[in-house]
């Protein structure tokens, strides 16, 4: 089942007296998270909405206003946490998934089917994501580019054309 809600940033500090918050966003760019008008918190399993007054970029983070933060003090009892967005206020290009989806996917070669292992993270390398698959002698970083990656389906997996030696158990 997918996520109804998706983490979108870590609010690092607070900025101001004002409830201002300094903001490190898990999206694909400052202008996806600066362009939501809603972000959530989490409690418990519980999801709390707040309206964004405003957010902008500054520097290396992105400052945050939110409509029913307005002192220091309620900013500070944010620090450290999530800040969650709902799936269907994100923009997903066609043919592509958020990594929430794709962490837990089993990995699998296109060619014969063999099991590689899991896909445990997806990181951001500048030119391209890499994935990080666990296997069963360890972790392996693969580039996710269409030259190794033939197919990702979130109901069976991802299928794969690794370049030989790149998983250390082949034979």
């Amino acid at each position: 089942m997918l996520k109804e809600f998706l983490e979108c940033g870590k609010i690092q500090n607070t900025h101001g007296v004002k409830g201002m918050m300094r903001i490190g966003h898990l999206c694909d760019s400052v202008d996806v998270f600066c362009s939501l008008t809603r972000v959530y918190t989490e409690k418990n399993g519980e999801y709390k909405e707040h309206k964004v007054v405003s957010a902008h970029e500054h520097g290396a983070v992105i400052l945050l206003s939110l409509e029913d933060i307005t002192t220091i003090e309620e900013a500070q009892l944010l620090k450290g946490g999530m800040l969650y967005a709902r799936r269907e206020d994100l923009p997903l290009e066609e043919g592509s998934h958020f990594i929430a989806d794709l962490i837990g996917l089993k990995v699998y070669d296109a060619e014969s089917g063999r099991l590689y292992g899991t896909l445990t993270d997806v990181m951001n390398r500048g030119a391209s994501d890499v994935y990080e698959i666990k296997t069963p002698s360890g972790e392996v970083l693969m580039p996710a580019v269409d030259e190794f990656v033939r197919e990702v389906d979130l109901e069976r997996g991802i299928f794969i054309t690794p370049i030989e030696g790149m998983f250390p158990d082949e034979v």
